[in-house]
């Protein structure tokens, strides 16, 4: 059997000659699997972090990655983005602001290897960031309604072009309040998915507060806290949430929810007062009781 092809221009996922099996009966042929490759980010000079991802949109990775980790404040700390793809492995170099670069060396550590995991490498739980600040526009995401969240879990899979060629992608979706799906960015790691479509927003100077996030994946923290950083006011998954994704969620004042599809979701910040074609109110931000 031939090994996947490894291409120069890379497209997010590669052939593979497989062997089919139907009714026990085996059939060679070809296959499109993801892509995944080693992607080093590189900020003024300093490799910070090689995080396991799929090699397109490397630019808007970057730059979420930046903001959704807190490395900067803000899209104009980040002067330069230059990615420079190999067909085994991807290096991004990112020109930062001086103050927001000294202030990653002093808290610098390594990250590798993050697509499965949110805090491999991380020395001590006090370097954990679990406690995010109220965002300033929390609620703004009340008045969005079941059927927006319907219509978005109805659009999305017309728009995951990788996984339909390969079935083994996450991705990202930016929709408006109405449920619209304006932009949907796929990876490997569903944490990467996020970032590119945060360094999207950010790119185009998009108003987090004019829509919400849909991903194809469980909500864990790291999802829900890199929305807070970016001040993302609702989150909405094909899957189930775990505790803590809800408690960061209740302190930053994110709506939380999970298992979207057609017919219906779970509120994970919020009891249901009204009637089922409205989302309840918000719940105030504050610790999980």
């Amino acid at each position: 059997m031939q090994p996947c092809f490894t291409p120069t221009d890379h497209a997010g996922s590669v052939s593979c000659t497989v062997t089919r099996y139907r009714n026990g009966a085996p059939t060679s042929t070809a296959d499109q699997v993801v892509e995944e490759l080693p992607v080093a980010l590189v900020f003024n000079g300093i490799s910070h972090a090689v995080m396991m991802a799929t090699p397109i949109d490397l630019e808007a990775f970057a730059l979420g990655f930046a903001l959704s980790e807190g490395i900067v404040e803000r899209a104009t700390d980040v002067f330069d983005i230059e990615a420079e793809l190999r067909p085994d492995s991807a290096e991004v170099q990112l020109t930062i602001a001086q103050q927001a670069f000294m202030a990653l060396k002093d808290k610098r550590r390594t990250l590798t290897g993050r697509s499965g995991c949110g805090v491999c490498g991380i020395e001590s739980i006090a370097l954990l960031d679990l406690h995010p600040a109220c965002l300033d526009h929390a609620g703004t995401a009340n008045d969005i309604g079941a059927a927006a969240i319907e219509r978005a879990a109805r659009e999305l899979p017309a728009h995951q072009v990788l996984m339909h060629e390969t079935g083994g992608i996450h991705a990202a979706a930016w929709c408006s309040r109405n449920g619209e799906v304006l932009s949907v960015f796929e990876d490997v790691g569903r944490h990467n998915a996020l970032d590119k479509l945060i360094g999207q927003l950010a790119r185009l100077k998009i108003d987090t507060r004019a829509g919400f996030v849909f991903l194809s994946s469980r909500a864990s923290y790291e999802l829900v806290r890199k929305a807070a950083r970016v001040g993302i006011p609702m989150v909405a998954t094909i899957s189930a949430p775990t505790s803590l994704a809800i408690n960061i969620a209740q302190q930053a004042g994110i709506r939380l929810l999970g298992f979207c599809r057609e017919n219906g979701f779970v509120e994970y910040t919020a009891p249901i007062t009204e009637s089922a074609s409205t989302l309840a109110p918000a719940m105030a931000c504050g610790p999980s009781r």
